[in-house]
Parts: C-alpha cells; sequence; structure tokens
C-alpha cells in the first residue's frame, strides 16, 4: 500500500513520530490535464491577519498550458484524491502538534518537487477558512512564477534585501485561499542570503497569517539551501520519483538534514495502473449515478 496515508502513518498516529524519518512511500499523481481550478470560498482573516492579507494584491488565475495541476472538479480522479489525502494527513499532524511551515525538497533534481508542492498548496487552499502561502524558495531554479505566468519579481530576494514590502511581494489568486510569492530577481548568493536573520524572522511571522506555508525549495544533493530551510521550518517533506531516485540518493539526502524533522516521503510518478485501481469502484459509482440523474431529469420535467 504505497498510498499518502502509509507515507505519513507513523507521524500521523504518533505526536512524536513527526521526528522520525518515514520508511514509507506516498503514490503520487501522473501527469493529469491542465483544468480549471476551482478554490474553496475565500478565507474571512481574523486578528493577525487582517493587517498583511487585505494589502495584498490580486492576480487572476492563469496557469501555464504545460502546469500538471489537479483537477477539483473531478474529486475522485485518482491524482486529486492523492493530493487531498496528504491535506488530511498534514491538517491532522497539524492538529497535534504546532506545523505551519513545510518544506517540500528532493535529493535531486527532476523528481517532482515543485509539482508536489503546487498540488499540495492547491489542494489546501480549496479547504475555506484555509489560506495557504506557495513559495517559491528555489531561488537558483525558480519555476512558480512561470508556472503561474506571473512576474518574478518583486519577490523573496527584493524583500530581504529591503526592496519591497512583505504586502508587495505575496501575490493572491483571485478569489481563493492561494497567495503566492516568487523567488524575485536573480541574486550570485543565494545561500549567504537565506543565511539572514530575516529570513527565520520571515519564516516564523508568516503562520501568524497562513494556515500553511508550502515552501519549494532546491534538491538536497545539490545546494545547501534546502538544509538550511529544513532547520527553519517545522517539517520536511521529501519527493523521490519512481525508477528514477536511488537508494542511495534518498539515503545521503537524509543524511544530509541537519534536522531530523522528516514528515513523509512522496512517490512520484507510480504506473497509472497501481495508482487508479482503489478508485476505480467509486468512479464507476459516481459516473452511474450522474448518468441516473441526467435520465431522471427530462421525466421530472414532464411530469410538470
Amino acid at each position: 500500500m504505497s498510498r499518502v496515508h502509509d507515507a505519513l502513518r507513523r507521524a500521523g498516529s504518533d505526536p512524536d513520530a513527526a521526528q522520525v524519518p518515514a520508511r514509507s512511500g506516498v503514490a503520487a499523481a501522473p501527469s493529469p490535464p491542465v483544468p480549471a481550478f476551482v478554490p474553496g470560498p475565500p478565507a474571512e482573516p481574523p486578528g493577525a491577519q487582517e493587517g498583511l492579507l487585505a494589502r495584498i494584491s490580486e492576480v487572476p488565475f492563469n496557469p501555464s498550458p504545460e502546469a500538471l495541476l489537479i483537477d477539483p472538479e473531478h474529486p475522485y480522479e485518482a491524482p486529486t484524491e492523492e493530493f487531498r489525502s496528504l491535506r488530511t494527513r498534514l491538517n491532522h499532524l497539524q492538529s497535534l502538534q504546532p506545523i505551519h511551515n513545510v518544506v517540500i525538497t528532493s535529493a535531486s533534481p527532476t523528481e517532482g518537487k515543485s509539482f508536489s508542492a503546487v498540488n499540495l498548496a492547491l489542494a489546501q487552499a480549496q479547504l475555506s477558512g484555509n489560506p495557504t502561502l506557495l513559495a517559491d524558495f528555489d531561488l537558483r531554479r525558480p519555476v512558480l512564477h512561470s508556472i503561474f505566468r506571473m512576474p518574478r519579481t518583486p519577490g523573496v530576494t527584493d524583500f530581504l534585501l529591503g526592496r519591497a514590502q512583505l504586502h508587495e511581494v505575496i501575490r493572491r489568486v483571485a478569489g481563493t485561499n492561494l497567495y503566492i510569492l516568487p523567488a524575485g530577481e536573480a541574486v550570485l548568493n543565494p545561500l549567504e542570503l537565506l543565511n539572514l536573520p530575516d529570513v527565520k524572522r520571515l519564516l516564523d511571522d508568516l503562520p501568524s497569517s497562513f494556515h500553511w506555508v508550502i515552501l519549494d525549495s532546491p534538491p538536497l544533493l545539490f545546494a545547501a539551501d534546502a538544509n538550511l530551510l529544513s532547520t527553519l521550518c517545522h517539517g520536511t517533506i521529501l519527493v523521490v520519483r519512481v525508477g528514477a531516485t536511488t537508494v542511495d540518493s534518498v539515503t545521503r539526502a537524509m543524511q544530509s538534514l541537519c534536522q531530523n524533522n522528516v514528515l513523509g516521503i512522496v512517490v512520484n510518478g507510480a504506473r497509472r495502473g497501481e495508482l487508479y485501481s482503489k478508485y476505480s469502484y467509486y468512479n464507476s459509482y459516481y459516473q452511474n449515478q450522474d448518468a441516473s440523474d441526467d435520465k431522471s431529469e427530462p421525466a421530472s420535467g414532464a411530469g410538470q
């Protein structure tokens, strides 16, 4: 059973288990079609949220045609259900201990860390009253601004360098609970910038405005950025890819972490047959229900 709830089972069943690397995997989605995003109701920000969230400008939801996003209009399809399951486990974990910011990383490039970060943020943002910030802390090869087709600047680096205020670097996807913090202007020394005390203060302050802060970071074995960010955040999720990630690279990636706060492992690139099998019954059930409703509607109208 390589599924989302298995990957975080130990962390979810025992509050102390969040400090132990998960041993089981998460079968993440194959490449789904690009859907239209159907968000949850926008949050009504209480208290400390009002000052920041009220000043953030909005952008339309206009993802790249190549973006691989879950489809909330088809919640019973396997890709969407997997990320909803991951969301459920993380929200349960949050109810047990203060976990509000999470680093999404991988051992090597092209394993699906950005894909997982974006879709987890989309799944979280579908919940009412759940403002979610998706932040691009991969300052070396940022992609979030390309996925959402928005300006890269101002962003993280501009804020840390004092060139922009916090509300100026965050964008809200119009009518949703999803907020995007792009990487900002390119810098020559990303690691030195992330070592600034302002980074820790930023990550400590953001949970007062957002229920979840999800960071996309560089791979662990190619830069020390993710190692540093993992020490500043409440938890780390490691993404591995079936047929690409080796046991040796996962072992070295885990050993490279300065802090043992791995919440779980997302296994990306599962075969379609394995992923879809457990949903076939539910899909057929709801499809039959929809077909029955469609047939009953004309008869109902004729009766009137």
